[in-house]
């Protein structure tokens, strides 16, 4: 049996490294919501979606990471194809529930005497509630954000493959964008109903109009990061060299991308 090329195997461990990486710390960023027009200095926009006014694009700060994932995801199916998603997926995954379950054994300690009130004098009275609060995401949360990435990863490389097979190697920002932007609508809008509109009961106009807000940034930002795909591919195809790119590529493209090469 011939093994791996030295040089896809490196690519095999920096893409699925840095695509757990970005999911990981995605989930945990997440508590902490800001304002984009206010970080960017502008007043909020206020608008009007399905009844709700004042809608500005108040958005977990896991959306700095999650259109990441979503290139990664494209890059990683280009050259390993649907099983290699499928592997980090839900190995990502797993990662997760177990990093939440850590993290929840760890709020459950008790803290030494001193340490909740350490920080007093920077006006974090209670050092024990903020850990709490911020690491200690409700279960709907977690439940939410788990299915939407999931079901969000299995249809982006499904519509990734189909797209492929009607334009072949032509038109990578159709397969590659035009994927992210269909798994990050699903993804909008799945998290929000199972976290908020099962587990908060929001009612469902609310989760409507705060999903059409999330994937307004959620699209202008895939559309924005098109040209990092073209540039992804640039550099590894020069690194893997034109003979093993093409090989690699053929393979992710008949689902065979875990072949030995």
């Amino acid at each position: 049996m011939q093994h791996w090329h030295p040089r896809k195997v490196y690519l095999f461990l920096f893409l699925g490294g840095f695509f757990i990486a970005n999911a990981l710390l995605a989930e945990f960023i997440g508590v902490k919501i800001f304002s984009l027009e206010q970080s960017l200095g502008f007043e909020s926009l206020k608008m009007n979606i399905l009844g709700f006014e004042d809608l500005g694009f108040n958005l977990t700060a896991g959306v700095l990471l999650w259109p990441v994932v979503f290139i990664m995801t494209d890059i990683i199916n280009e050259y390993f194809g649907m099983r290699g998603v499928r592997i980090f997926s839900f190995f990502t995954a797993g990662l997760i529930i177990y990093a939440f379950a850590m993290v929840y054994l760890a709020i459950q300690l008790t803290p030494a005497d001193f340490w909740p009130g350490s920080q007093s004098e920077k006006g974090v009275t209670d050092l024990q509630l903020a850990y709490r609060a911020i690491f200690g995401q409700g279960l709907w949360i977690i439940v939410g954000s788990l299915t939407a990435f999931l079901i969000g990863q299995l249809v982006d490389v499904f519509v990734f493959h189909k797209v492929k097979v009607i334009t072949g190697e032509r038109y990578i920002w159709a397969r590659a964008t035009g994927s992210t932007l269909v798994s990050q609508f699903i993804d909008s809008f799945v998290v929000l109903f199972i976290a908020f509109y099962i587990g908060a009961d929001w009612s469902l106009k609310l989760v409507l109009g705060i999903g059409i807000v999330n994937y307004m940034y959620k699209f202008t930002a895939a559309v924005v990061l098109t040209p990092l795909i073209y540039a992804a591919h640039t550099a590894i195809d020069r690194y893997l060299g034109k003979e093993l790119s093409e090989k690699m590529r053929a393979e992710a493209h008949a689902d065979k991308a875990l072949a030995t090469v």
